[in-house]
């Protein structure tokens, strides 16, 4: 086993349940794609060794992940990545992310803030939202980079309302948006509302794309409400993704 996979796997746990920890730590690394399809998981002898927590509490984490569909037991060969989406994926994940290369492989990104302030909300955001016209609300424009290229915006619209703070400088918001929001507002995602459609790049697009010339671009574009745990609208997402060299999946289970 190599250092640099110890590593990744074994970083420093912190105090939230050890179980849990080790769940989320071994569904990030699936999420992220570093351990794709059909990779097989070390013994769990092994990873409680990396990871400095007993075997019980890895066998607590494995039960987790089996049922969330994220892995599967199979005899003589032992634990494997099943390539499925997990059945509760929103009550952990924070990577919350769909885009895929055409063949298929999850698309690792670097997510960079652009810009972010407070505004108003439009009629619309007010009845996404559940707020009054003219509410206040924080606006953030993010990239998504692939391999050096922008390859998806999101434009991302919070209610002020619902948050202790708003960050006045883009470089102060973390890239895992929902995990911002449960660590430091106390708001977990519990559901997301998509409406997937297409559109032609406009020029604001085109500029934070870095499209050139003024050939039509498709975007593929992907509008979504995130509710929390108690079904109130918590914010409102718009995904405009290039389709050139990438695709959107979504598994239904």
């Amino acid at each position: 086993m190599s250092d640099t996979y110890e590593k990744a796997v074994g970083a420093a746990l912190t105090a939230t349940p050890l179980h849990e920890q080790v769940t989320t730590r071994i569904a990030a690394r699936i999420a992220d794609g570093q351990w794709p399809e059909g990779f097989v998981l070390p013994p769990e002898a092994e990873l409680a060794r990396q990871l400095g927590v007993s075997y019980g509490t890895v066998r607590r984490a494995m039960q987790a992940l089996t049922q969330d569909g994220l892995v599967i037991r199979r005899r003589r060969t032992g634990t494997v990545v099943t390539g499925r989406a997990p059945r509760h994926s929103l009550d952990r994940w924070y990577k919350y992310y769909r885009l895929h290369s055409k063949d298929g492989q999850l698309v690792n990104t670097e997510t960079r803030n652009i810009d972010l302030y407070e505004d108003t909300a439009t009629l619309k955001e007010a009845q996404q939202l559940r707020l009054t016209e003219g509410a206040p609300i924080g606006r953030i424009t993010r990239l998504r980079i692939s391999d050096g290229r922008p390859v998806m915006i999101d434009r991302i619209a919070l209610p002020i309302g619902r948050l202790s703070s708003f960050p006045q400088k883009p470089e102060d918001l973390p890239p895992l948006l929902y995990k911002w929001l449960l660590d430091e507002h106390g708001l977990r995602l519990g559901a997301l509302r998509e409406e997937v459609t297409a559109r032609i790049a406009n020029d604001a697009d085109r500029r934070l794309l870095n499209l050139d010339g003024a050939a039509p671009v498709a975007l593929l574009q992907i509008d979504e409400v995130g509710y929390d745990l108690q079904n109130e609208p918590l914010l409102v997402m718009q995904h405009s993704a290039l389709t050139d060299e990438h695709c959107y999946i979504n598994e239904v289970r």
